[in-house]
């Protein structure tokens, strides 16, 4: 037994290990940066997030030294359990902010959605694993598509525009990686191109619209729809170089930057931490994209390597969109900035994600 551990912590990825450690610590500083900001004396917010952290860790290692490829058998139980879960928060869930939808559990919110995206990459993984794209391709698109639907329509219903749109972008991105031809990619998107315009016309409510035409033009309304990116937008020119230091930015701490602990935790980075510190999450980020993605090479199984780019596309996008986000380049979605962004369903489910990617890695050493 502690032969085992001790192959298992010697072919563990610690450099993967601890860049994804640094960015949830620079998240809790200014997590904590926040809420003195706030005039939280209590802290509560920071103290929750340590917690979340803990549990997610515990549950990072544990996965760490589970054998990966077992979850290839559960994948399809997974999936089931969260469409389940996702029609329960339809009808037991409590609606947040007018979007999306949340368990309550002894006075924490739980956003079952955040575990969804874990479930997809799984089922996704585990379909494309045992798919020959030779044979009949379209029918392993139109099989892959029904299932990631499924879970798109809850989501959708509940309603969260953001996030559904994320696990269409997931399984768009899946299939760039199982190597469809362009072709198919042009039909889906002349698809999108016509859903896209009958949601603008029937779907979409005032607010989703005017957070788009805010992001075309965020000067049209500055106290209103696009009061937030232009916000976020000051406070990342503010921080110029070094920043203006931990509790000591105008727009976070005077309150001027709504939301500034999720959506808008990287405007707050910005200003506090500067240039470097901006440098140093864009650092972080990519040695966990470039250490994940170099695992590839030693994974002997189509399973593994699903799952390993299924999930560095997820955390690069909603990376890329929340970075967007507060830079006014993309319209404002609502997605927390991984690993530092306050919220307990997204850290943990990130974590545990990242736990079997080390499990992957490890016994991709080992076999």
């Amino acid at each position: 037994m502690l032969g085992r551990i001790y192959t298992y912590l010697k072919n563990f990825d610690w450099i993967l290990f601890f860049a994804i450690l640094l960015l949830v610590c620079f998240g809790l500083a200014e997590i904590y940066s926040v809420a003195l900001g706030r005039g939280g004396t209590d802290l509560l917010n920071f103290k929750k997030q340590i917690i979340f952290v803990i549990i997610g860790l515990i549950i990072f290692f544990g996965l760490a030294f589970f054998d990966y490829y077992n979850l290839r058998g559960l994948s399809p139980y997974i999936y089931v359990a969260g469409v389940l879960m996702l029609i329960a928060v339809l009808v037991l869930g409590k609606t947040v902010r007018g979007t999306g939808r949340w368990f309550y559990v002894l006075g924490l919110g739980i956003q079952p959605v955040e575990f969804i995206k874990v479930a997809l990459i799984l089922f996704l993984a585990k379909y494309f694993s045992g798919a020959s794209l030779r044979l009949n391709p379209l029918k392993h698109l139109l099989l892959s598509g029904l299932g990631a639907s499924v879970l798109f329509i809850l989501v959708l219903l509940q309603p969260d525009f953001g996030s559904a749109m994320l696990l269409f972008a997931l399984w768009l991105f899946i299939l760039l990686a199982a190597g469809f031809k362009k072709r198919y990619f042009a039909i889906l998107f002349l698809i999108l191109a016509v859903l896209g315009a009958g949601a603008w016309m029937f779907y979409f409510k005032p607010y989703q619209k005017e957070r788009i035409l805010t992001f075309i033009n965020p000067s049209s309304d500055p106290l209103k729809q696009g009061y937030n990116v232009t916000q976020a937008m000051i406070a990342v020119g503010a921080g110029r170089t070094f920043g203006q230091g931990i509790g000591f930015g105008s727009q976070s701490q005077l309150k001027f930057l709504p939301e500034s602990q999720t959506d808008f935790i990287f405007a707050v980075i910005s200003e506090e931490l500067g240039f470097l510190g901006v440098a140093l999450v864009i650092f972080f980020f990519s040695v966990i994209f470039y250490r994940s993605l170099a695992s590839l090479k030693r994974i002997n199984n189509d399973f593994g390597i699903f799952f390993v780019l299924g999930s560095v596309g997820l955390i690069f996008i909603e990376m890329f969109i929340n970075i967007g986000m507060n830079m006014g380049i993309v319209p404002v979605v609502g997605f927390p900035l991984p690993f530092l962004s306050y919220g307990g369903s997204g850290i943990i489910s990130n974590l545990a994600m990242f736990g079997v990617i080390e499990s992957i890695i490890i016994r991709s050493k080992i076999r």
